[in-house]
């Protein structure tokens, strides 16, 4: 017998801390209804500082301003490290000088989706970003994590080069703004309902079960003004 499938389009940012503890625990509630539910996983871009330089800015300073003042800033990533902990996580906001502007990172996403391969990029950029402290405002970074991730170098180098790939981009993103999504994580599920933030998995768990759940939201996303992360 066929399983039901489950379609989950996934609007996120390489920079968003909440994205990646999301991804966890989205992956922990698929897992468990692996056996059940046939599932079928997309990411979109969102950029939550479209107007951040290409060359990036001094990570801290950056949050800091963003947050309050650099007692709020550590208050914040240390609550945002503890979590991602309890997810088998480990995040190093010591070892990250730079906030990047993402939008080069999206467009190397958006091509491992045509490739095959957009669910092991993904994880691999928010692991060199959040873990490995690695720069994404730099191409040859992007470059040598997505080719270790499983693409080929002459092609992200071409897609890189790609004026044209970057204003696809921003026009996905004015489709999810559309929509009202405003801060990320956000999962549309089978093009129906919403689910905004990084639930547990348990929450993922019923609402795929229980598919037209009314929209659930968490305090725990980045939005685009900046108050969380």
């Amino acid at each position: 017998m066929q399983k039901p499938k489950i379609k989950i389009d996934i609007v996120s940012d390489v920079v968003c801390p909440w994205c990646y503890i999301g991804k966890r625990r989205l992956e922990k509630a698929v897992d468990q209804l692996k056996d059940k539910y046939e599932f079928e996983l997309e990411y979109h871009p969102f950029e939550l500082n479209p107007g951040m330089p290409v060359q990036g800015v001094n990570q801290k300073e950056y949050l800091s301003d963003k947050f309050g003042g650099e007692e709020r800033y550590h208050q914040i990533t240390d609550h945002t490290t503890g979590v991602a902990a309890t997810e088998g996580l480990a995040f190093n906001f010591q070892k990250q000088t730079t906030s990047p502007n993402t939008r080069a990172s999206h467009t190397i996403i958006q091509l491992a989706k045509e490739e095959g391969v957009q669910l092991p990029i993904m994880e691999a950029f928010f692991k060199a970003y959040f873990t490995d402290g690695v720069d994404l405002s730099k191409n040859e970074n992007i470059i040598a994590v997505a080719v270790a991730a499983g693409l080929q170098r002459e092609v992200v180098e071409k897609r890189l080069a790609d004026d044209d790939a970057k204003v696809r981009i921003a026009v996905e993103e004015k489709e999810m703004s559309k929509l009202g999504i405003t801060g990320v994580p956000f999962y549309i599920i089978d093009n129906k309902y919403g689910i905004s933030g990084a639930q547990n998995a348990e929450t993922f768990i019923k609402a795929f079960e229980e598919i037209g759940a009314p929209l659930i939201t968490s305090e725990e996303a980045c939005d685009i003004d900046g108050k969380n992360c």
